[in-house]
């Protein structure tokens, strides 16, 4: 879709270039976007009105296609950590699940705390996300992202070495957060972790793991 606008503006420009923009074009370009603009919205209401399943069977994993296949099993796992229970809580209940369920939870959530805000982030987090960055390893592991696992212990073993200089930004304010970023150690493992990125697609070694192990991923 982001493709599909940038034509749109591109194809703006070359008219204007040639001194060819008229009506018609006017008309053309702003039904474009309309088009666009309405694919969008589609999208992001297919997306919010998907199925969750809080129970999985063999046949509807057999039903999903394979963009889907990693959103359904996420939105399972999801539906499993009660409302208003504690993440202490939380993560015994993904840690009695099979290894590949555990595998996919902690990769996706590092994945997500990485790309938005760093490695810092991720371990800034730790009651929510930074908690499982020992299933993260061994889940990329498991999916066959080697040097993510590599580097994820890295990350580990640096927060380790830090532990003290990072605890005095843990204070839970939005200012010590925004510091907690100067001179630290973590932030050179975030270009490393973007360029496995380009070589290793964690989305798809997820999703062949998921179709290869489907047992693993069904409630019984």
């Amino acid at each position: 879709m982001n493709r599909q606008i940038i034509v749109i503006i591109m194809f703006g420009s070359i008219l204007n270039f040639f001194g060819c923009k008229g009506q018609a074009g006017k008309d053309e370009a702003a039904s474009g976007k309309d088009s666009v603009n309405k694919q969008i919205l589609s999208s992001f209401e297919d997306f919010k009105n998907r199925p969750v399943h809080r129970v999985l069977t063999m046949e509807i994993l057999d039903s999903v296609s394979d963009d889907n296949l990693e959103q359904t099993i996420i939105d399972n796992l999801y539906a499993k950590l009660e409302a208003g229970i504690s993440y202490e809580k939380h993560y015994q209940i993904i840690k009695n699940l099979s290894a590949g369920r555990q595998a996919v939870f902690a990769t996706w959530a590092l994945e997500g705390e990485v790309n938005n805000g760093g490695f810092n982030q991720y371990f800034y987090n730790f009651t929510s996300s930074g908690q499982y960055a020992e299933e993260a390893r061994d889940g990329f592991r498991l999916i066959g992202a080697d040097k993510l696992a590599d580097l994820t212990q890295g990350a580990i073993d640096m927060v380790m070495k830090n532990a003290k200089h990072l605890s005095k930004f843990r204070d839970g304010t939005l200012e010590s957060f925004s510091k907690s970023y100067d001179d630290n150690p973590l932030n050179d493992l975030d270009d490393a972790f973007y360029e496995l990125g380009k070589t290793e697609n964690i989305s798809q070694l997820r999703i062949k793991y998921i179709k290869a192990h489907k047992g693993e991923f069904i409630d019984r």
